[in-house]
């Protein structure tokens, strides 16, 4: 990895419906980060503030987004190119 390089990165949690969540965190998180620690702890603070993180089920390091659900997550994130939470909006 070459120093300084923003990566994409997605999350996927071990939630249900019924667990308390932010909105849209069912679908996962995405986040764009100099590396895996800084985006963790980026979603720790940014998305699940005050609540605890749940288990994270998967990470998908240089995601390309192209792949994610279109119907609901590409339609509704920002640019993955900036550094930050990119979906779910809000954050």
């Amino acid at each position: 990895m070459t120093p300084g390089r923003l990566r994409r990165f997605w999350f996927t949690f071990d939630l249900t419906i019924s667990d308390p969540h932010p909105a849209g965190t069912l679908l996962g998180c995405g986040v764009t980060a100099l590396s895996l620690e800084d985006a963790t702890e980026v979603i720790r603070k940014t998305v699940f503030g005050d609540m605890t993180m749940p288990k994270i089920r998967s990470i998908v390091e240089d995601v390309d987004v192209s792949t994610l659900d279109a119907k609901h997550v590409l339609p509704n994130m920002r640019v993955p190119q900036v550094q930050g939470v990119w979906f779910p909006l809000g954050y």
